[in-house]
């Protein structure tokens, strides 16, 4: 089972099918992939991937807030976090996590932000979505510290193998994107060949970071293929067994999506 576990379907260039999200969604499923995570990143884009989750039997969402995408000086509340995750088609929260990158100075902001979001997610009981950025040292403490049972992802991954390794160790999943693909991603190519494959996930990150052969363009789900077709060619196996076991990963990982 082909599944995008990580897409931004309110956020798509829709002009290669005609301006439809019916088209784009259908295009991804005649190249075989059978759901969708539509993904929160702020207060003001919940509400639309709610209503995408709710039109579309193989959309599921979560809800969150990205650490780019922070009022400043504010982090979200936590009861709205709580509120928000109680609807049926949201399935997990986030994306949160830390981006020293683009905003280093916001690291404090960041950092109350995420633990809000593990909070939510330890007592939810439903996983959690982490993106991180030249911040691998304090999301690594910020997890340990929360000890999520149900832990959750590092989306569209990266980091060097040894955080990778850390991850793991934590009982998170690690999620490739079409960044795998790109010339200079060597040291995320041996991510790809090491990662255990009860613990690996695929995704688009659409409409960012679009694979080769489509580098360049707006991403689209239906370019996740090209990222399953790829790793699997890394890691010695067929493509259809990499998205069996990538689609059972997502099941155990996201098992409201169902």
């Amino acid at each position: 089972m082909l599944i995008d576990s990580h897409c931004h379907l309110d956020r798509l260039d829709l002009s290669a099918h005609e301006g439809s999200l019916d088209k784009a969604l259908a295009a991804a499923r005649a190249r075989g992939v059978e759901r969708f995570l539509c993904i929160g990143v702020s207060a003001d884009n919940a509400a639309a991937v709610k209503s995408l989750a709710e039109r579309y039997a193989d959309v599921y969402c979560t809800i969150g807030v990205h650490p780019l995408d922070l009022e400043p000086g504010a982090a979200p509340a936590l009861n709205w976090l709580l509120e928000e995750l109680q609807h049926p088609r949201v399935v997990a929260i986030g994306e949160t996590g830390l981006d020293y990158h683009y905003q280093p100075e916001a690291a404090s902001l960041q950092q109350d932000s995420f633990r809000l979001h593990l909070e939510a997610a330890k007592i939810s009981g439903k996983p959690v979505i982490v993106h991180t950025r030249e911040a691998r040292a304090d999301t690594l403490n910020l997890l340990r510290q929360a000890d999520l049972s149900q832990a959750g992802v590092l989306h569209c991954f990266t980091e060097d193998w040894p955080t990778a390794s850390a991850a793991l160790d934590m009982g998170y999943y690690i999620s490739l994107s079409g960044i795998v693909t790109f010339r200079n991603a060597d040291s995320l190519r041996d991510v790809a060949r090491r990662v255990p494959a009860d613990r690996l996930l695929v995704e688009t990150d659409a409409p960012y970071l679009a694979p080769v052969p489509h580098r360049g363009k707006p991403n689209l789900p239906e370019y996740v293929r090209d990222v399953a077709e790829f790793i699997a060619r890394l890691r010695g196996v067929s493509y259809e067994t990499l998205a069996a076991q990538t689609g059972a990963n997502f099941q155990r990982l996201f098992p409201l999506a169902v």
